[in-house]
């Protein structure tokens, strides 16, 4: 075949390769076929889907009156408060790192290049557990600088501030580890270009970088949002679960599940699986914009 299309004309190759059958996709038998199938879809429909069917069904197992009446509690109101200041306030800063870092790591070249970029992905490697008990060791009453916060009235630990802390530090790998493929494999040329014709370095990274990333940069941003909500281990180690004060949506779900307050704790469960399914979408639509761009571009 490969030297049937060899002797076709070059104008005819291409649709001729195209109408070759993939060979690959049919030397297996049937069975194998389907039965691949039927396993990858046993295993969502069992470890994904029932789950998640489950959570919802558990909120509403009293009806939408009990449902919504589990969020009228102060306490879960105010973990759904620090959950949002939480976001509010590490997604941004990580916005920020993760494009200065993802900059620089694309564009130029220094030493200790490699050190920064596992520095960077310190957080997937860390238990959130420990990097709580870090926290803890460097902030708290008894840690490094614990007596000196305490002597000048500073409260990290078990407090607000602890929190935001932990939740920065489990978030921001997400945005520079989506910048940092993206702008390496787009090179330098544009930016160069801009020099030349006389753009300065905010002028640079505003008409040419930016645009150039902004949906890999929405897609870590999505991604960080997601985990900073519901972020559990390290927000654990340094909140205190106190209740209505340093007590976080999934820190919160926990306490209800175990005072028996089932409909509760799936119902504000149910929270965080809405914004996992919302992510979901987010990401497809994000991927979806991306790949028409890159079309356009590539047709252009």
């Amino acid at each position: 075949m490969a030297a049937v299309i060899a002797g076709l004309p070059s104008g005819d190759r291409g649709g001729a390769a195209a109408r070759v059958p993939d060979a690959g996709a049919r030397s297996e038998p049937a069975w194998v076929r389907y039965g691949v199938i039927g396993v990858g879809t046993a295993f969502f429909v069992v470890f994904l889907l029932l789950p998640l069917l489950a959570v919802f069904a558990e909120a509403f197992r009293k009806g939408a009156a009990a449902y919504f009446a589990a969020f009228a509690n102060s306490d879960t109101m105010g973990a759904i408060g620090l959950t949002l200041v939480a976001a509010a306030i590490a997604v941004p800063l990580n916005t920020l790192f993760g494009v200065v870092a993802a900059w620089t790591l694309a564009k130029f070249e220094f030493r200790g290049k490699n050190i920064l970029l596992t520095l960077i992905d310190l957080p997937f490697s860390v238990s959130p557990v420990v990097a709580g008990l870090i926290y803890v060791l460097v902030f708290g009453a008894q840690g490094w600088l614990g007596p000196w916060l305490i002597d000048h009235g500073i409260r990290i630990i078990f407090a607000v501030p602890g929190i935001v802390l932990a939740t920065v530090f489990v978030t921001f790998p997400f945005v520079v580890r989506e910048l940092v493929p993206l702008m390496q494999a787009q090179g330098c040329e544009e930016e160069e270009a801009a020099r030349v014709l006389g753009a300065s370095g905010w002028q640079m990274f505003r008409r040419v970088t930016l645009p150039n990333v902004k949906w890999g940069l929405l897609y870590g941003v999505t991604l960080c949002n997601a985990r900073a909500m519901g972020e559990f281990g390290a927000v654990s180690v340094v909140s205190g679960h106190i209740r209505g004060q340093t007590n976080t949506i999934p820190l919160q779900v926990e306490i209800l599940y175990n005072d028996y307050n089932m409909v509760a704790a799936f119902a504000l469960a149910s929270l965080l699986a809405f914004l996992a399914l919302i992510t979901l979408v987010a990401k497809n639509w994000i991927e979806a914009r991306a790949a028409a761009e890159d079309l356009k571009r590539n047709q252009s």
